[in-house]
């Protein structure tokens, strides 16, 4: 791990050479408008850059790039064991690179720096890696057939592939869906968010240098409005992924439908519970666990534990125990590796917090800790980690997705009740479970209506196992073998011999 200090990660990110250009065929290239956008920094309001601000022009050349390069077979007909030796190097190349890509990660986005390169990084470089080792070790089938017949059902890659990622985790995000995408054989076009598109500019180079070819990966930097809807319309696009909230991924469904019934994979929005029976086996370990499912990352996380179900015997001494941990969850200056909480990723996104804090005050609810916006004085976008108790599920901070540092507690009597509320949302992306007993866990566990469920702990899981959601939260799955159906289709072939 680096010992770099503020001063040197300062010091870098005064000197850092930040590429903001369109990335078509193996080159950066400026939008066919010559329009950009500002790339702000939420740590100090600083542009770090103008973007290219790419368009319907700029999708229509990606897309006919990735078409011509994915029909020649240079990277789609490629040997399997020679994607995955790629693959390998293109991972290695963003190891090599740790420091630049968390910079530019940080900068970008405002999460802290330690995060950056001690989670976001490594675990983008390691879902390259995971898909790239998986791919010539997945086999095609061969059906039961009479002596004189054979049944053969084969993958093949989908063809040109539409990834539209978030602004909250934006180089591993990109790197869940080029690992599969990319290992499987098809061409790729990449929109990263307006909002963070930084590292994804970046990684491109690194695919070239990697021995990707050119027009496998294309990058368009944009606006969802232009250049995201251009791409969801696309006639010649076969399959469009994306992550991000659930009202935009309910719009692409109806662009795909509008156009060429695109396959269309979604991973969304979530409201996830987070329950603690009274027989947790350590409460001390549930708090903690609770402060830092709500605080890690500003809060700006799919799976954020924002709403806590408290069993009502250990309420009063329990929610004190999360108001207590939750105070080392501090905001401060990014590039500080002490600092735990970053800035929320642009003023938009921290005016909306704030909104959701007023009407967690307008319903009712009480404040026990955080609430407003600090480090005002800095240019940049901080909010405290914030808690409310007594909330119920009909308030809008129990309801809503704020994406935010904001926890509602909810408290419960019984364990269908504890089932019942954590089930009464719309989404369907992850809950958590805190109890000694052991059928209660897996009973607790199958009721709930989540694609991740946790067993005392929070956020558990590897690439070893598939992430995404039930009800609104999406379908599809990124991580894990399962990944691979989303970038392949299912050919059977039937020979008469």
């Amino acid at each position: 791990m680096t010992t770099l200090t503020r001063a040197d990660w300062e010091q870098r990110a005064k000197s850092i050479q930040i590429e903001t250009r369109a990335f078509v065929h193996g080159e950066y290239t400026s939008a066919v408008s010559g329009e950009t956008f500002d790339c702000v920094s939420p740590i100090d309001g600083r542009v770090l850059g103008k973007v290219a601000s790419c368009d319907l022009a700029d999708a229509e050349l990606a897309v006919k790039d990735a078409r011509a390069t994915f029909e020649s077979g240079v990277w789609s007909r490629l040997a399997p064991v020679k994607r995955k030796a790629v693959m390998i190097r293109f991972a290695d190349l963003i190891d090599a690179h740790a420091e630049e890509l968390a910079l530019l990660e940080t900068l970008d986005m405002g999460k802290p720096i330690s995060d950056s390169l001690s989670v976001d990084v490594p675990s983008a470089s390691r879902a390259i890696r995971w898909s790239g080792e998986a791919i010539d070790k997945i086999y095609d089938e061969v059906a039961a057939t009479p002596h004189n017949e054979l049944g053969l059902v084969t993958r093949e890659p989908v063809g040109v592939v539409a990834a539209i990622v978030p602004w909250n985790f934006p180089l591993l995000m990109t790197c869940w869906k080029l690992g599969p995408a990319l290992s499987t054989g098809n061409s790729v076009v990449l929109k990263p968010s307006e909002k963070s598109p930084l590292t994804a500019i970046r990684l491109a180079q690194l695919a070239i240098e990697a021995g990707i070819p050119a027009g496998v990966l294309n990058v368009l930097p944009g606006f969802g409005h232009t250049v995201g809807k251009a791409l969801a319309l696309h006639m010649d696009v076969d399959t469009l992924v994306f992550t991000g909230s659930t009202k935009i991924a309910k719009q692409l469904m109806i662009y795909a439908g509008e156009s060429n019934m695109k396959r269309v994979w979604l991973e969304a929005g979530g409201k996830s519970p987070n329950i603690v029976f009274a027989d947790a086996p350590d409460l001390k370990a549930a708090a903690e666990a609770a402060a830092g499912a709500i605080a890690f990352n500003q809060g700006e996380v799919c799976t954020a534990g924002s709403r806590l179900l408290v069993e009502n015997s250990i309420k009063e001494r329990f929610v004190p125990m999360v108001v207590e941990a939750i105070k080392a969850w501090k905001p401060g200056n990014p590039l500080d590796p002490a600092t735990n909480v970053g800035a929320l990723v642009d003023t938009t996104q921290m005016n909306n917090v704030l909104s959701y804090i007023q009407a967690g005050h307008d319903d009712g609810a009480k404040l026990v800790a955080g609430g407003k916006r600090v480090l005002e004085e800095t240019g940049g976008t901080y909010v405290e980690p914030t808690i409310f108790d007594g909330v119920n599920n009909a308030m809008r901070i129990a309801k809503e997705e704020i994406f935010g540092p904001v926890l509602s507690v909810i408290g419960f009597d019984t364990e269908d009740e504890a089932v019942a509320i954590a089930n009464d949302t719309v989404y369907g992306l992850a809950a958590a479970v805190w109890t000694s007993n052991l059928s209660r866990a897996h009973l607790v566990g199958k009721a709930l209506r989540a694609g991740s469920v946790w067993i005392n702990q929070y956020d558990g899981g590897d690439m070893t196992a598939p992430f995404g959601g039930f009800k609104q939260s999406g379908n599809g799955r990124d991580k894990s073998l399962h990944a691979f159906d989303k970038y392949t289709e299912l050919k059977a072939t039937w020979i008469k011999l």
